[in-house]
Formats: C-alpha cells, structure tokens, sequence
C-alpha cells in the first residue's frame, strides 16, 4: 500500500469525500468535482472544462498518480478526459484539476460532489536517454501506425 497524502484547497467543501475506492479489487480510486460555489457546471458538447477537486496530493518518489475517465460517463454520456491518462507527478504540490470533454452528444451536468475520474498510482522507472550510433535491429524494424494489420 502507497500513502498519498492529501490537503484540501482553502474553501473546499469538506463533505465531499477524498478519493475512494469503490470495490475491493479497484486499480483506480473515484475522485470528485469540488466545486467552489457547490452548484453545478453545464457542459456542452464538444467543450471541456477543468473541474476542480479541491484537492492537493503529496505523491512519494518513484511513482506517479494517473488520472483516468470512468467507463460509464464514456459510455453512458461521451465524457472523457482528452489528455488520457493524465499524469501527476511525485514533485507537483499544485491543485488537483481534471480537464473534462463531453464528446457525447448532449449537454452534461457536472454537480458539486459528482465523481468525474479515477486515479490510479503508478510505480515510475526513469531512463537514461543517451545518443547512440545506431539501433539494433528487429523483425519489425520501422514499422508502425498500422504496420502489423488492421486495426
């Protein structure tokens, strides 16, 4: 188990919960809108919007906090999240915002308190990016976009 340490912003509403999972074998853990006058944003189609949380998260070193839609706000509605999976890193002490899009086909009502997406922690292995000669080589070579069939 990874502790996540977690504030909440100045003027956050602290009845709505910090993030939770919701079954016992969950990988990502539901996070709600906080909004700052506890009403509701209408989000057209095709729009996006940056919804708050309220939250701020200490993240320990060697992992990263992933943010991810929730399947039934993309089936159900067409609400995404456009920069999938978001990552939070283990040195950002900012405010935790989710940038929402309603690729559905009609208006959506985010409400104070509403779960908008999970957020799944990840261990981080950083590399060593080092200029080469060369590249060894691979049945697959240079292929790509397509390369091995459809789909």
């Amino acid at each position: 188990m990874v502790a996540i340490r977690v504030i909440r912003e100045e003027g956050a509403d602290p009845a709505v919960p910090l993030p939770s999972y919701e079954t016992a074998g969950a990988a990502g853990a539901d996070v709600r809108a906080n909004l700052p006058d506890r009403g509701s944003i209408m989000l057209e189609p095709g729009h996006r919007v940056l919804v708050p949380t309220g939250l701020r998260i200490e993240i320990p070193a060697g992992f990263e906090v992933q943010v991810r839609p929730r399947s039934g706000l993309a089936l159900k509605h067409g609400i995404t999240l456009p920069n999938t999976p978001g990552t939070i890193d283990s040195d950002y002490r900012g405010p935790l915002g989710v940038i929402v899009l309603n690729a559905g086909q009609e208006v959506f009502e985010i409400a104070h308190g509403d779960r908008i997406a999970q957020l799944v922690v990840a261990p981080v292995v950083q590399a060593d990016f080092a200029l080469a000669e060369g590249l060894s080589d691979t049945a697959r070579g240079a292929g790509g976009f397509g390369s091995t069939g459809r789909g």
